[in-house]
């Protein structure tokens, strides 16, 4: 009797840890970025929630072989930094928490969101 609500016990703690761990490793908020498709249309990708800590391939744009994305606009909490190069790498800039949107100029392939230790840096 002893193991079993011991067990039950462990997994309810596990149960509670793995919940709590689940939304300190998301940036609260939206990151959106545009790039043109295969017809020639400017299409806007939203991140909602994106995962902090590791680092992001974009959709469409995230393939070094591919056109880059361009005009990043991160209006989450969490600063971001941006890569030209897929699985980033190569040029990177910053970008702020709850920011402006940044120039067209400004081309992206990958992304990482600041870990939730980071964001106080």
């Amino acid at each position: 009797m002893k193991l079993r609500s011991t067990l039950a016990a462990g997994l309810g703690a596990l149960t509670l840890v793995l919940s709590l761990s689940g939304s300190a490793v998301a940036a609260q908020g939206e990151f959106s970025y545009k790039y043109v498709d295969g017809y020639g249309q400017e299409r806007k990708v939203t991140l909602h929630d994106p995962h902090s800590g590791k680092c992001i391939n974009l959709h469409a744009v995230g393939d070094n072989k591919e056109l880059p994305g361009y005009g990043p606009h991160n209006q989450t909490d969490t600063n971001v930094t941006v890569y030209l190069g897929a699985s980033c790498d190569g040029p990177e800039w910053r970008l702020r928490a709850h920011g402006k949107a940044a120039t067209d100029k400004l081309e992206v392939r990958s992304v990482r969101f600041d870990a939730p230790d980071d964001k106080k840096a």
